[in-house]
């Protein structure tokens, strides 16, 4: 099962307060972790949404909208990729992590959809199409591309 696992931004990750020494030490120990486990498969801390856009969707159009974006605590301030077998085990790791923020924080956990989720409604032509996306995905990673 692959999830998203979402560090909620705070008013100091929304100002760009970079986190202290130790902290920085302790995230890289444990994403050192996550990956001898074979968890973790992506991951990063993103800028705030000052420097940010949005892009609003109504039928046809597209509307930019420039950051900064208001409800910061609706906002994500960093995220991981991990591969687990079920979301008690996310949720384990998750309580191993150390808080990610210099006061009170959260952090999300999203399952991914999976192919199977779509199988109701999957065409020849769209499962074709979502299984060529993939392959490329692979051979790029597989620096093939």
């Amino acid at each position: 099962m692959r999830v998203a696992v979402l560090v909620k931004a705070t008013e100091d990750s929304e100002e760009g307060i970079m986190p202290s020494a130790e902290l920085f030490e302790e995230m890289g120990k444990f994403n050192e972790d996550l990956v001898k486990a074979g968890i973790m498969l992506s991951g990063t801390g993103l800028k705030p949404s000052k420097v940010g856009k949005r892009v609003a969707f109504d039928g046809a159009n597209r509307r930019v909208i420039d950051g900064p974006f208001a409800e910061t605590r609706e906002l994500v301030a960093g995220f991981w990729i991990w591969e687990v077998k079920d979301m008690d085990e996310a949720l384990a790791w998750v309580k191993r992590c150390p808080n990610p923020m210099p006061g009170p924080s959260e952090i999300e956990i999203r399952p991914f959809y999976e192919m199977e989720d779509f199988a109701e409604i999957a065409t020849p032509e769209g499962q074709a199409s979502h299984d060529r996306a993939a392959e490329g995905l692979a051979s790029r990673d597989n620096g093939t591309v």
